[in-house]
């Protein structure tokens, strides 16, 4: 099959698929185009199965991760749904031709992002970013210019260390840390070198960012591993026979709990037993609101567990500014797979390390934990008062919580395409599982780090007013 013609696809009801996915390009994007257009069109009507991310991915020439990247992305928009047993299917009322779907002409103009991952740009600190900005591009030496080290500024990754081991409890020596342009990037880094070293499965939470996965699953095999009250199950971990795994200790994403001490001690015996890699996503983990600071798993076992976090909460992602705790065994593939890997800016890097010598970036936090605070409060009331039986889940930290309707509410495809009418954004839990079982209650992770301050209660009213008509009808 040429994969820049068009593919024709099997599916289960016995029909064709016709789907034009260029060789060239953004891959995920053409075929997320190409499943919308068929189900504008009506060439796939409410209620059709589609073909499973693997045989989808086989017909078409592409990474099965690229195929079920796609897939989710249509789930969060409302497109399809996802169920446990059932497979894929096109939703409800997604057969309709595209001016049908736009919100008519009374909706609010205004979009109300609470898409959860977003930090407020608005509150980035421009005066302390200039003042070491300046202060860079004044003193800095004349190798800032050249290629430098794969690994970093030493400058930055002496200060990064010092600070991750203040405020994180990191173990780790400058010579070890990688500094890169974000946790997107260190996953990828990783994922080519647990390939190399012969790792053959990874075991990744379920849910999780799907991003995250479709990396990994790119090169290596994912098991997907459910998640309970104490974190990710390490049991399912043992049976996956996985090498490695990715987890948020800290705070899981997107259900928002913390890995209980005996699940993180569980975890830690797989890696020695086995001889396993953990990857610790510092997932959130300068936003706690209600409880004690929780330290990286990394400090109990540095030469098992890769530690790895970023600036894209705290200044935004706009800062492509990240880092790598790497044990002894990792650094030199990792370091490799750095200097091939698209560089970050050694400016912004000075920068940053100028902004945390100067006691500027504690002072930013400090700002804008007290501000994301204020807004998970005002989110809390607004439920309390206004969404009787609805609970939140996961607000001792982060800046998004899950939100939990009361039972009988319609379910999540419905409740975020009429959100979504009345220019409110976030995504349904259900966008983030993969294997899981679907919850019993409709769930909204519902983000509250995008609007500025000026907009966010206007947010959340228009949040609460839709959702409390819903339940009322």
């Amino acid at each position: 099959m040429d994969p820049a013609g068009d593919a024709r696809v099997e599916r289960p009801a016995g029909l064709e698929l016709l789907l034009d996915v260029p060789a060239r390009g953004r891959r995920r994007q053409a075929v997320e185009d190409a499943l919308r257009s068929a189900i504008r069109d009506g060439r796939l009507p409410t209620g059709t199965r589609l073909p499973s991310s693997r045989d989808l991915a086989l017909h078409l020439g592409l990474a099965r991760g690229t195929v079920a990247a796609a897939y989710e992305q249509l789930v969060a928009e409302g497109w399809l749904t996802a169920r446990s047993g059932s497979g894929t299917r096109v939703a409800a009322g997604a057969s309709t031709p595209a001016t049908a779907r736009r919100p008519s002409s009374t909706s609010s103009p205004t979009s109300h992002d609470l898409r959860p991952g977003r930090p407020d740009t608005h509150t980035f600190p421009r005066a302390a970013w200039s003042r070491a900005m300046r202060h860079v591009l004044r003193e800095a030496p004349a190798d800032t210019f050249g290629a430098g080290d794969p690994r970093g500024r030493m400058e930055l990754r002496r200060t990064l260390a010092a600070y991750l081991g203040r405020v994180r409890g990191v173990r780790v020596d400058p010579s070890h840390l990688i500094v890169c342009s974000g946790f997107t990037q260190a996953v990828g880094l990783l994922t080519e070198v647990f390939a190399q070293l012969g790792v053959r499965t990874v075991g990744m939470e379920d849910p999780a960012v799907g991003d995250h996965v479709s990396i990994v699953a790119s090169r290596l095999d994912v098991a997907d591993l459910p998640i309970d009250a104490d974190g990710v199950s390490s049991s399912a971990l043992v049976a996956s026979g996985a090498q490695a795994l990715v987890c948020t200790p800290a705070h899981q994403f997107p259900l928002g709990m913390s890995m209980s001490p005996a699940r993180r001690a569980e975890l830690l015996a797989w890696a020695d037993e086995g001889l396993g890699w953990i990857v610790e996503d510092d997932y959130d983990g300068e936003f706690r609101y209600d409880r004690r600071p929780i330290g990286a798993l990394q400090a109990r076992r540095p030469t098992r567990v890769v530690y790895a976090g970023s600036t894209s909460k705290s200044l935004g992602p706009g800062v492509r500014l990240g880092w790598i705790a790497c044990p002894p065994h990792l650094l030199d593939p990792l370091t490799e797979a750095k200097r091939r890997a698209r560089g970050t800016s050694p400016l912004e890097q000075l920068a940053l390390a100028r902004m945390i010598e100067a006691g500027d970036y504690d002072r930013h936090l400090r700002t804008v934990r007290r501000e994301y605070r204020r807004r998970r409060d005002l989110f809390a009331e607004a439920v309390r008062s206004r969404l009787p039986g609805a609970h939140l889940l996961g607000v001792q930290a982060g800046v998004q919580a899950i939100l939990e309707l009361p039972a009988g509410a319609p379910d999540e495809m419905t409740v975020t395409r009429e959100l979504r009418a009345a220019s409110v954004e976030l995504h349904p839990l259900s966008a983030y599982l993969r294997s899981a079982p679907v919850r019993p209650r409709t769930s909204l992770v519902v983000g509250y780090g995008a609007p500025s301050a000026s907009r966010y209660a206007a947010a959340i009213e228009a949040l609460v007013t839709c959702l409390a008509r819903l339940h009322r009808s």
